[in-house]
């Protein structure tokens, strides 16, 4: 049964409501709503009103996003513990957002570090002529050996900077979020190793890192609701990183097996995920928090 609890159907008091026997003119009757127009599909993804803050933003995912969310209207701050970006890369970046009318800047931060990020977040939404409205966690690392000779402390070095780093840059955005009273969008790069076993790699701490940022996502997402706050993950599968190329540089073959398992018969480029990070910061996505979005061309099938 439709729900009539917006509109209204009212007969005017000059109408004859009397017993209608087929002669007489019906009484003409006015639907009254108050069903608000809904936004067209242009206004769904424009990021203007506020600005995104990304950690990771360096280089790589995190900087490609940024990219995104320029293009979108918005205006992006950048962080990394690396102590500039990408410089070609971050050029692009500022003549692209000069020509929009954006602005975008760099700070360097430990994500690991909670007075820093803390300092550091407050900071950008003091300097910001916008609200702090979105945060992008892109920061990571990786260590690959073989899990029953693993080092422990590299073990726990990926998952401070992947767990830890990725829950104490949001707590600082969340905080952000809720005292503007605005809420926002929580986006954090998971990966499809959360759960698949990565083929051809040992990569024991990073899977079980970014498991751990699958579940952060849906107990957080549960939490912080009542503040408007949506928080949901991206999983990417296999993308032609600078870190992807690397990794095959020194293992050629991994390329062709990846291929091989996937669907769609090759891996990610980066591009691939600024579609679906502008549509979870934006309005949109008003409606979905604690899921995960897999870009992985279906190799987790």
């Amino acid at each position: 049964m439709p729900d009539m609890s917006d509109t209204a159907v009212r007969v005017p008091q000059s109408a004859n409501v009397g017993p209608y026997d087929g002669t007489q003119t019906p009484p003409a009757v006015e639907v009254a709503s108050s069903i608000k127009t809904e936004p067209e599909i242009g206004q769904l993804f424009d990021l203007s009103s506020g600005a995104v803050i990304i950690t990771g933003g360096a280089r790589g995912l995190g900087l490609t996003i940024a990219a995104a969310v320029v293009e979108s209207g918005g205006d992006v701050y950048c962080c990394d513990i690396l102590p500039s970006p990408s410089q070609q890369e971050w050029q692009a970046l500022e003549a692209k957002a000069k020509k929009l009318g954006a602005v975008v800047a760099y700070r360097r931060l430990d994500v690991t570090d909670a007075a820093g990020v803390s300092d550091c977040f407050r900071a950008i939404a003091a300097q910001s002529r916008r609200p702090v409205r979105g945060f992008v966690s892109a920061a990571a690392t990786q260590h690959e050996q073989e899990a029953i000779d693993y080092d422990m402390e590299a073990f726990s070095r990926v998952m401070r900077i992947n767990v830890d780093g990725t829950m104490i840059p949001a707590q600082a955005a969340a905080r952000l979020m809720r005292d503007s009273g605005l809420g926002g969008s929580i986006v954090l790069i998971a990966s499809i190793s959360g759960f698949i076993t990565n083929r051809g790699l040992t990569c024991t701490a990073y899977n079980s890192s970014k498991a751990a940022c699958h579940q952060m996502c849906r107990s957080v997402a549960v939490e912080w609701g009542k503040f408007g706050i949506r928080v949901n993950t991206i999983s990417p599968g296999y993308i032609r990183t600078a870190m992807t190329n690397m990794l095959l540089a020194d293992k050629p073959k991994l390329l062709e097996r990846w291929e091989d398992d996937n669907p769609l018969r090759r891996i990610g480029m980066p591009s691939e995920l600024k579609g679906p990070a502008v549509f979870l910061l934006s309005e949109a996505a008003s409606f979905i928090t604690g899921t995960d979005v897999r870009i992985d061309g279906g190799v987790s099938l």
